[in-house]
């Protein structure tokens, strides 16, 4: 699999309220299913509370064609570390393959430097190997802790 570098074609930027449609038509192509409630109340969240949320577009010729979306954690389950947390990576499939995931991941990264963040924390399905593969060429590796879940039944 190749991954590009950065986009030198994207313009990255906040995210506004504006966006919601395109990040619901973005996920939806991914996902087969319409989201846009839970975008809704993500977006909201980040736009109300923007010094413990992050939210970033990429834009290419006016029109956004990808995303983050997270939230910096100052302490979570006893470990007092500051880290962000990132719950949302979407580019248009459309633009796979020409930097956009990496253009956001690069600027999100220098935004959390200058809060003096110094981990970016995520969670990927088992099976989803090309986003594993994504992250791991952008240098994420799997962390020291093992998430654990169990099935609530009636």
């Amino acid at each position: 699999m190749d991954f590009d570098g950065p986009s030198p074609d994207a313009r990255i930027r906040t995210l506004t309220a504006g966006d919601l449609d395109r990040l619901v038509a973005i996920d939806e192509r991914h996902t087969g299913r319409r989201r846009a409630t839970w975008f809704q109340a993500r977006l909201s969240r980040a736009l109300q509370d923007s010094a413990v949320r992050v939210s970033l577009g990429a834009e290419v010729d006016g029109t956004l064609v990808g995303a983050v979306l997270g939230e910096v954690q100052y302490g979570e389950y006893g470990v007092a570390e500051p880290v962000a947390v990132l719950d949302t990576l979407l580019v248009d499939p459309t633009f796979a393959g020409q930097g956009i995931g990496a253009t956001l991941l690069e600027h999100l990264s220098r935004n959390l430097r200058a809060l003096n963040i110094e981990r970016i924390r995520t969670e990927v399905a088992w099976d989803q190997q090309h986003i594993l593969a994504f992250l791991a060429h952008s240098g994420f590796v799997p962390a020291q802790r093992l998430v654990l879940e169990k099935g609530i039944s009636g």
